[in-house]
Formats: C-alpha cells, structure tokens, sequence
C-alpha cells in the first residue's frame, strides 16, 4: 500500500489550489435581488401607491409605503439567503466522493477536496474526479465521450505501456471497467474539463408538474385582478368622482388579488424541504421528486446493505462432503484449511466487497503457513453470462494454480459435473440458502500449458465446496417496512441472491411473503402480458441482473403504480431514471447512479427511505395548506375592498398601506411557520395520494373561497355593527380591521393542521408561528393604541369596550372552523373503518 498525501500536506494544497471545482455563478448580491424584487408585480403596486400619495402631499403615507419597499427587499434577501444555505449544503452533501490514500489508509473525502498528488482508486462506475496518471492498472476502461465526444470507452495503461495519452485520466469522465491508481496532476479549473466545461456553471432544472400548474394559475388571477381593478376605478369614479382616490383604491385591489406569495412560497417549500430531508441521510436532486414522494405506492428495494447490514459473515462451509458451521471451525481447522485458501486466492487483496472481506478475515485467523501466495498474473472477471470469477497464480515458470468462486450454479457447470451430482450438490445448496445464507461455490484447477486460455470455461475445474454468508437485516428495517404497508406501499426486493436466500431475509424483515419467488431465468422468457399479472401477487425477485430492473419498473408502470426504486451500479441508471423516484445508494452506489437519480440515499438504510416518504407526504401536506391559506386569506381583502366601490355611503375600510400590513404577516406565515409546522397525525396510516390529481383542483379552491368568504362575513357583520353603533369612519375601520387581523390569526392557527385542534397546534411550540403572531398582536395593539401609528392608518380610537365585538366574533369564526374540522376528521375516520370491514 502506497503512502499518499500526510493530512497536512493534503490541507496546505488545499488552502494553496484551491478546491477541485469549476466556479458556480457567482452568488446573487443584494442590488441583483433587489433589482429582482423591483420587476415583480407588488413591488409596482407599491411604488405607484407610494408615488400618488406624495402627488397628493399625503407625505408620510407616502413615504411609509415606500419604507415598505425596503422591509420586502429585506424580507426577499432573508429568504434568498436562507435558500442559498440550504443549497450550499447539499451541494457539498453531493459532490462526487473520491476514495484517496492519505497516511497510508484508504479514506473517501468529497471530490472537491482532492488536491494535486493525491493517490486516488479508482473502481467501475466511478467518476473521475480529476485529471490524474495511472500509476497501477487492472483492465482498466474509461468512456471519454463527455470530453470528446466519442461514445467507444478507451483502454487505459500505465505509463510504462504508454501509447499516446492513454496513461492519463481526466476528469468527468467515467470508470466502466476494470481499476486502478492514480495520482491527480490537475484539479478544479486547470483541469482539461475545467478549461472546456463552462457550461456546467448553470444547470438549469425543468420546471416541476407544480410549478407550471401554478405558474397558470397565477397567470389567470393577475388578469382577473387587472380586470377587476379596471372595474374598481370606474365604480369608484362614477360613485364618488375622485379620479386619484378611485385609482388608488384600483391598486389596492390589485394587490389584494395578486398572490405574489405562490412563488416564494414554493421555492422556500422545496429548498428548505431538500435541507430537511438531507438531514434524514436522503438527498434530493430534483425537486419534483418531493411531489412524488406522497403518491408512491411500490417500494422496489436492493437487499445487500439496503433492507441487510452489508457485513457478511462466514457462517458455515461445505467441503469433503460435510457441512461445518462457524461453531465447529476450530475443532475443523485442517478440514477447512483448503476451501478457505483457495477461496482466499479468488478474491482481491484490498476488497471491497462484504463476502471477500469476510473470506480475507477468515483466512487470516486460520490460515496454514505452508501455503504459499504467487501474485495473479490474470484475472477472469465476472459476467452477465457467467456469475464467477477466475484468478491465475504463477507457481513457476509453465505451472499455474488457478482459484475459481461464483454462484453455486456457475461454479458446479465451470466443473462439468454430470446432473446427478450436480442435484446432490444444489440439494446442500438449497438447505443453505434456507437458513437464509449466501452461497458461494469454490473450484481449482491446475495448469501447464504456456498460454493461458481465453475463457475460463477451458480450465479443468475440481469442485472444492461451498461458502455460506450471512448478512443480518439492519434491526430498524421490520418496523420501516411495516409503516410502508400502513401507508399503503407495496415493498418489492430485487436481488441477485438466490431465491431460498431471498424469501428469508423477507420474511426477517417482516415482509407478506408469497409462495411464489420470480428469478431472473424465468423473467427472461416472461411477455410484458404476463409479467404485468404476474407482478400484482410477486413481491421477491431473486436471482436478477441490473438490466431486468428496468423490465420489472416498467411493468409496474404499466399497471398504474406509482414507483420509487433503489439502485447502485452503472446498469441500474436506466431503471433509476425510469422509475418515478430513483434512488441512488449513497454509500455503495457509483457517480453515474447517482446521475441518473432523483434522490440520494447517503446512508444506503431502509429505514431512511421510508423516513424520506414521510417527510415528502408532510411537506406536501405543509405546502398545500400555506397555499389553501393564501388563497382564502386574499378573499375577505378583495372583498372588503370590493364593498365601497359599489356602495357610496359606506366608508372605505382598506386602503394600501393596511394591506401591505397584512402582507407582511401572510409572506412569512406562508412560508416559514406553514413550512415549521409538524407533520399530520396518522400521515403514514393513509393511502398514497392520486399523482393524476391536480394540486389546485377545484375542490381545493372551492373549500379555500368558502373559507375566505366565511371571514369575509365575519368581519363585515362587525363593520355593520360599528356603523349602526354611530361610530366614525375611523373607528369603524379601526374595530373592522381588528377584527380582520384577529380572524387572520385565528384563521392561521385552524388551518395549520387537519387532524389537530388548535390548542395541539400551539402546544406543540412552532416557534417561528409563535413569534410571527406574537409580533402581529404587538404591532396591532400599538396600531391602536400610538396615535401617531392611528393617524397613519387612518384610525380613530373608539375605546377598547367596542372591540370586543371584533374579538368575540374573531372566536366565533376559530370555535365553528374547530368545530367543521372535527366533524370532518370524524366522518373521515368512520368512514375508513367501515371501507377496511
């Protein structure tokens, strides 16, 4: 093992080079998000609100409108940056991991810390991280077609067998054979693909189901509300005749109609959603894979290290006709000498996989000192068509010991045993693979000849035993899987292991077993007919190669499912880009899955999976509440400013400024307590939800107008009662726009959740809810209570005995609203007892 950078040495590169990345675009600065704050719709509004008040020499709400300009340009910076942070933590979540040799041990570090004169393996499916030199090579292969353009991968060689360019590596591009070492001579933008590869600064992501449907609805709205406000100005004119305050009161319409929250609040929702869901070891590479999220109803799932611990253990043999469990391996020491060893010559020196792992461990507590170690002088890798792997020891000039392990199928054909002693053997096999192991065949063979053959098919195989593994599921994975079935979700393990294996894990991990296994031979002679029926009842598939992934996907896609999949090697891409959520294993998982994935799992666990479900149900769930409420909340402000442009002897209740006030609750209600809030009761005990039905379908927007339109009657009932009271216009709009913002309060605090009263809400201590409603009741005592504030708002004070009518019916609104949402959730809940009887 070569020593590598010290730590030190890698950290002072560091600081000297730089990291090993091309420059994003440069972060926004203030002036470039304010410059974006100018040209959204609001901003216009305000500023043209802002400007006729000083036209009017009405000053100081002039220049307060304005100052309002500036608090939106805080607000908009505070949320850009917290979004930035956000996405700064992914990014380093996601960099491409780099497996290094630094003081002399093997450690993976994020691919942006590599530095020039690293030593860096590289395996298949891995991404090459910078441009480096192959210092060792094992039939090592590269596609280049990112760089250059050609689509056939190059063989790669030391420098010793140098031919041209093809001892160097270079960054981008991709490992699909074969291994190697290499140290890196460029990184970042001295790379070859750094001086090329600019257009990599900005990748730009298609915009989700959501988005666009949002993007309409916005759309439609603003017209509505161009219209309206057109309709505004000439009804206050033709009734009252002040052209100026007639388009003022037209601007105060328009910005009660437009919904200027929809974007902001979708975009922190997502970004802050991916943080989230980063914390729970699951990375999100594209946001419409939390939209997805709540509507999966089939889980496909790898078993290795996925639903197991991927820590093989060797718990028994079968060698010289006899099967030997770990127990008895002492007192068996000389009998088991033999598989062991040459078990030991089948496998890699520093390997990487769980069973050769466990065989190297193995071997060194029971190894025999008179055996001697040649270095192979050839490797016969494993196949699609052949599920074993070959390597050739030189014992002298024209003799070579050659160790085989595989599949027990593969190994038992590799040895042309006649079938009655290959039934004998696959009869042990099976009573293995019962037991819930792994099983692995060992063979030998001797050969003399000067030239080694090319397949190792030619090799005259004896057959020397079997090795069973064991991997235990991770502990937390039964009750994960069991929350899936809760939720809805049919879990499906797909894997290479044989089948008796297979169906012990799954019964382990608490999976509904069927009698029936599918494995990959049976799959290949299947029609997409016959699969598609046969896939409702199937949920073990053992004995699959990567490429059938994707046969299994597309049935199910076929048969309406909505499917998250997991994956790992460079086959799985297209099936991870298939499914409507792939996922990538973060741990196991190559560069090139990780690129064709929606999402990432860092800890390659179940459980987080299934952790990653529900939290996308929550956000999803948190996003449609902020948007039902913006919704509802913009009804009762158009209707109050409605109401005196069609009815002369009623005075004018809002007026910009107190809409920018109320603005300035919904914005961050919206979209920092909504998106805080916990996640609904029983949210795993309901079914997937419909990926077909529309986020703003009619339902939702009927029963959000009915909402708004029920505060809208409540406040109006108060505004009537202020005027038969005899109070002034100001007092009338002092108590109607109490009442208006204590609705708005109480409002928020029914609607934060379906499934929980309002006292739950607040126990539950959401603190961004608290402080924001905490500072709005502040600010809406002083509003009445400053008289310069009063005068501003254009208020009078009544006395505090007349608000309570706005109080009183404020809380009338929250008990029947209550009251509403417990009938519902108890008719719901009935009504899915008597569908489960």
């Amino acid at each position: 093992m070569k020593q590598g950078l010290s730590a030190d040495s890698a950290r002072k590169k560091l600081l000297s080079h730089g990291y090993n990345e091309i420059q994003d675009a440069q972060s926004k600065n203030i002036f470039q998000i304010a410059l974006e704050a100018i040209k959204e719709p609001m901003f216009i509004l305000l500023m043209s609100c802002g400007a006729i008040y000083l036209f009017l020499g009405e000053y100081t709400e002039g220049i307060i409108l304005l100052c309002w300009v500036l608090v939106i340009i805080f607000i908009t910076f505070y949320q850009h940056q917290k979004t930035e942070k956000a996405i700064d933590a992914l990014k380093k979540l996601s960099s491409p991991r780099a497996l290094v040799i630094r003081d002399g041990q093997k450690i993976r570090v994020a691919g942006r810390e590599v530095v020039p004169e690293d030593l860096v393996l590289l395996n298949e499916g891995d991404r090459i991280p910078a441009d480096g030199i192959i210092l060792e090579s094992n039939h090592l292969s590269v596609d280049e077609s990112l760089l250059t353009g050609e689509s056939l991968p190059v063989l790669k060689t030391t420098k010793e067998e140098e031919n041209e360019k093809t001892h160097q590596v270079f960054s981008g591009t991709l490992v699909v054979q074969g291994r190697a070492l290499i140290q890196i001579t460029k990184t970042g933008t001295h790379t070859e693909f750094g001086k090329i590869g600019s257009s990599l600064r900005s990748i730009e992501q298609d915009q989700t189901h959501l988005q666009k449907e949002m993007k309409i609805l916005i759309r439609n709205l603003f017209m509505a509300g161009a219209g309206l406000s057109l309709i505004v100005i000439l009804a206050f004119y033709f009734t009252r005749g002040n052209f100026i305050q007639s388009v003022l009161n037209g601007l105060a319409t328009s910005m009660a109609m437009l919904p200027e929250e929809f974007p902001l609040v979708l975009s922190v929702f997502l970004a802050i959603g991916s943080w989230r869901l980063a914390q729970k070891n699951v990375l999100t590479r594209k946001p419409s894979a939390i939209e997805t999220l709540g509507s999966a109803t089939v889980l496909c799932s790898d078993k290795t290290g996925t639903i197991t611990q991927n820590k093989m253990e060797l718990v028994s043999l079968y060698c010289r006709d006899t099967l030997i469990s770990s127990s008895q391996y002492k007192e068996q020491a000389s009998n088991i000498d033999e598989i062991l060893h040459i078990a030991f010559l089948a496998s890699l020196k520093d390997a990487i996989d769980p069973m050769e792992k466990a065989i190297n461990g193995i071997h060194q507590s029971y190894k025999n000192e008179q055996h001697l170690v040649h270095a192979p002088v050839k490797d016969y890798p494993l196949t699609k068509e052949l599920f074993a792997m070959t390597r050739v020891h030189q014992e002298n000039e024209n003799a070579y010991f050659i160790a085989c392990k595989g599949a027990p199928e593969a190994v038992l054909s590799l040895c042309k045993l006649n079938e009655s002693e290959k039934a004998e053997k696959l009869k042990t096999v099976q009573e293995m693979a019962e037991k819930g192991q792994r099983v692995l065949g060992v063979a030998k063979a001797k050969w003399s000849a000067n030239e080694l053959p090319n397949k190792q098919q030619d090799f005259p195989f004896e057959f020397i035993g079997f090795l069973g593994f064991e991997d235990p599921i991770r502990p937390e994975v039964p009750t994960a899987i069991r929350e899936c079935y809760q939720a809805g979700i049919k879990v499906i393990m797909i894997t290479g292991d044989y089948p008796s294996t297979a169906k012990s894990i799954a019964l382990q991990a608490g999976m509904n077993v069927n009698a029936e296994v599918v494995t990959g031979a049976e799959l290949k002679n299947m029609s997409e007919s016959q699969l598609k029926e046969k896939i409702k009842r199937i949920n073990i598939f053992a004995r699959i190669v990567p490429e059938q992934k994707l046969q299994i996907i597309r049935a199910l896609k076929a048969n309406g499912e909505i499917v998250a999949m997991t994956g790992d090697g460079v086959n799985d891409a297209p099936a991870l880009k298939a499914a409507d959520i792939g996922i990538a294993m973060g741990g196991k998982g190559t560069d090139v899955a990780r690129e064709a994935s929606s999402m990432v799992l860092l800890d390659d666990n179940f459980s987080s999976i299934v952790s990653a479900i529900r939290s996308g149900r929550k956000i999803f769930d948190n996003l449609q509440k902020a948007m039902n409420y913006i919704m509802a909340i913009h009804i009762p402000i158009i209707g109050l400013t409605l109401l005196p442009a069609f009815f002369q002897e009623l005075p004018i209740l809002l007026m910009p400024l107190h809409i920018v006030f109320m603005e300035l609750i919904i914005d961050p209600v919206c979209s920092i307590a909504f998106e805080s809030e916990s996640e609904e009761l029983g949210i795993m005990n309901r079914k997937p939800r419909d990926p077909n039905e529309r986020f703003f379908g009619y339902k939702m927007i009927l029963g959000s107008v009915l909402t708004g339109l029920f505060l809208l009657l409540v406040v109006i009932a108060v505004y009537f009662a202020s005027i038969r009271e005899g109070h002034s216009e100001g007092e009338i709009r002092a108590i109607a726009f109490t009442s208006m913002i204590l609705g708005n309060i109480f409002f928020i605090l029914t609607t934060l959740s379906k499934t929980r009263n309002f006292i739950q809400v607040l126990m539950e201590k959401n603190k961004a809810l608290l402080i924001i409603l905490l500072i709005s009741t502040v600010f809406l005592f002083l509003l009445i209570a400053v008289p310069g504030l009063r005068t501003l708002f254009s208020f009078e004070y009544p006395g505090y005995k007349h608000f309570g009518t706005a109080i009183i019916a404020a809380i009338s609104m929250l008990v029947l609203l209550e009251l509403i949402k417990y009938i519902r959730l108890k008719y719901s809940r009935s009504r899915t007892i008597n569908l489960s009887e």
